[in-house]
C-alpha cells in the first residue's frame, strides 16, 4: 500500500517538474531578448515573437499547475500531520499502560539512526534489483517496485540534489538515476574501456546549454625595451577568439524480452554491466577518433617513416613529439602523457639488448641504461608505466590501428599520442550521473527497451599543435623479435 510519505514525494516531484517548465520558459524569453539586444535589433522577428508568446503560454500553464500542486501538497501534509498525531496518541496510551512493566533491556530499546538506502551494496550488489524494479514497474505497474523507486528518487534528491534539479522527469520513471554505488562499482570495469578519458583534465559540465565556450588568446600582449626615458613603452591590445565545443550524448540501449524478465536469472546484472561498458567505450573512442575535433585530427602529425622500426627508434620519436609540444606551450603546460595501443606498449616491453631489457618493472633502483619502468598494472587499471624522460604511459585500445590520422595512409599503422593532460579537457555531468529508462515496450515482440545515456563535451583545441600524433610506416604491426 502506498504510504503518505510516498504520496508526498511524488507530489513534490510533480511540483519540481512544473517549476522547471516555468523556469525554462522564462529562460527562453530571456535568451531571445538577449539575442535581439546583441544584434542591435529594436524588434523581434515573427518567429521570435511567436516563440516568446509560446513561452509565456507555457509559463502561465506551469504557474496554474504549481498553484494546484501546492494545494494538493498542503492537503497531503495535513494528512501526514494527522497520522502523526494519531500515532503519538496511541504511543502515549501504550506507554501509560506499560508504566508498571519493567524497563526493556538495552538491546531492546528502539533508537533513531540513519536509515539505509533502498538500493545498496548489501542488498543489490550488481544492480540487478534496481533494473528488475525498473522493468517490473513499467511492465506490470508493480506497486512494491514503484514504492522502492519512489524512495530511491527521494534519497537521490537529498544526496544529489544539485544534479537532480537539472534532471527533467526523474520522478516519473521516464528517467531514473542509477544508484551512486553502482556507478562507483562499475567505474573500474567501465574505465577499462576509457583509459584516456580518465587521464584528461576533468570539469563539471555546465548546467545548461548544448555548447561549452572557451576563450582562446589570439593576440597576446607585448613587452620591449624602452627606447629612452619617458618614451612610449610597448603596447599590444590583447584579443581572444571564442572556441565552441558541442555537448554530445553517449547512449546505449538494450531490449529485454518478457521471457528474460519473467524467467531469466542474472539477466539484469549482465545488462547493467554491458551497457556501462558500451557507454564508456563510445565516450573514449569519440575523444580520440571523432572527425575534426577528436585527438587524432586535432594533433600535429609527426610522420615516422621506417622500413625497419625498432623500440629505441619509437622512443626517440616520442621524445621528438614531447619536444614539439613543449615548443608550442612553452611552460604553459607540460607534455606528461603518451597514449598508445596495447600492441605498441608490449612491443616496448619486449625490447632487449645484450644485457638489459628496455623497460623494467617498477620497484627498487632502475639500471642507468633503462628506458622506462612498467607499473605492473592490468589494462586500464591506471598508468601502465613511465618512460625515462618522465612521460606517463596510458594504454588505450580505442587508439586506432588503421592509420587514419590526417595524411597517413596504409591502413595498418597505429597511433602514438604525446599530450599535456592539462590541455586535454573533458566535461562530464557531476558525480557521474547516468540514467536508465524504461521506454515503451516493444509489444509485438514482448520486449522492454532500456536506455542508458549521459552528456559530455571535450576539447584539445585551445592551443594549436598542443598535442602530437606519431604514425607512419614505422608504426606498422610490431614484430616481437626483441628489438
Amino acid at each position: 500500500m502506498t504510504t503518505i510519505e510516498d504520496l508526498i514525494t511524488s507530489i513534490e516531484v510533480e511540483h519540481e517538474q512544473a517549476v522547471k517548465r516555468k523556469e525554462r520558459a522564462v529562460a527562453t524569453v530571456k535568451s531571445i531578448l538577449a539575442r535581439a539586444r546583441q544584434e542591435g535589433r529594436a524588434n523581434l522577428t515573427e518567429e521570435e515573437d511567436a516563440d516568446v508568446k509560446s513561452a509565456f503560454a507555457t509559463r502561465d500553464r506551469a504557474l496554474t499547475e504549481i498553484t494546484g500542486i501546492d494545494s494538493k501538497l498542503a492537503n497531503a501534509r495535513k494528512v501526514k500531520t494527522a497520522e502523526a498525531d494519531t500515532d503519538l496518541h496511541l504511543q502515549e496510551r501504550v506507554s501509560g499502560a506499560a508504566n508498571t512493566a519493567a524497563r526493556p533491556a538495552y538491546d531492546r530499546v528502539a533508537r533513531v539512526g540513519s536509515e539505509e538506502r533502498t538500493y545498496h551494496r548489501g542488498n543489490d550488489r550488481d544492480g540487478a534489483t534496481f533494473v528488475r524494479d525498473v522493468t517490473r514497474q513499467f511492465l506490470y505497474r508493480d506497486l512494491e517496485a514503484e514504492q522502492r523507486l519512489v524512495r530511491h528518487m527521494a534519497e537521490e534528491r537529498v544526496e544529489r540534489s544539485q544534479y537532480l534539479q537539472r534532471a527533467a522527469g526523474t520522478g516519473a520513471f521516464a528517467g531514473l538515476t542509477v544508484p551512486q554505488y553502482l556507478t562507483d562499482m562499475y567505474a573500474p570495469a567501465v574505465a577499462a574501456l576509457r583509459p584516456f578519458a580518465d587521464q584528461c583534465n576533468h570539469h563539471d559540465l555546465p548546467p545548461d546549454g548544448m555548447t561549452v565556450n572557451i576563450s582562446r588568446i589570439t593576440t597576446a600582449t607585448s613587452a620591449a625595451l624602452q627606447a629612452s626615458e619617458n618614451s612610449a613603452v610597448s603596447e599590444t591590445n590583447i584579443d581572444d577568439t571564442l572556441l565552441t565545443e558541442n555537448v554530445q550524448t553517449a547512449a546505449g540501449q538494450q531490449t529485454l524480452s518478457r521471457q528474460a524478465i519473467d524467467r531469466g536469472t542474472g539477466v539484469e546484472g549482465i545488462v547493467m554491466d554491458d551497457l556501462f561498458r558500451r557507454y564508456a567505450t563510445t565516450l573514449d573512442s569519440t575523444l580520440i577518433n571523432q572527425a575534426t575535433t577528436g585527438l587524432a585530427p586535432a594533433s600535429l602529425l609527426q610522420t615516422y617513416t621506417d622500413a625497419a622500426p625498432t623500440s629505441p627508434k619509437i622512443y626517440s620519436q616520442i621524445i621528438q613529439g614531447a619536444s614539439s609540444v613543449e615548443a608550442t606551450l612553452l611552460g604553459w603546460a607540460q607534455p606528461d602523457l603518451v597514449v598508445m595501443h596495447s600492441r605498441r606498449w608490449y612491443k616496448l616491453l619486449s625490447a632487449v639488448s645484450a644485457a638489459w631489457p628496455m623497460i623494467y618493472q617498477a620497484g627498487g633502483n632502475l639500471p642507468a641504461v633503462a628506458t622506462g619502468s612498467n607499473s605492473g598494472l592490468g589494462y586500464a587499471k591506471g598508468i601502465r608505466g613511465q618512460l625515462a624522460n618522465g612521460l606517463n604511459v596510458c594504454v588505450d585500445n580505442n587508439v586506432t590501428t588503421a592509420g587514419l590520422a590526417q595524411a597517413t595512409t596504409g591502413g595498418t599503422q597505429d597511433h602514438i599520442y604525446v599530450v599535456p593532460s592539462q590541455e586535454c579537457h573533458l566535461w562530464e555531468d557531476p558525480q557521474a550521473p547516468v540514467f536508465i529508462r524504461a521506454e515503451q515496450p516493444a509489444a509485438a515482440n514482448l520486449g522492454v527497451l532500456l536506455v542508458l545515456y549521459g552528456y559530455f563535451a571535450y576539447s584539445f583545441r585551445r592551443f594549436t599543435n598542443a598535442t602530437v600524433v606519431i604514425t607512419g610506416t614505422g608504426t606498422v604491426p610490431p614484430v616481437f623479435d626483441g628489438t
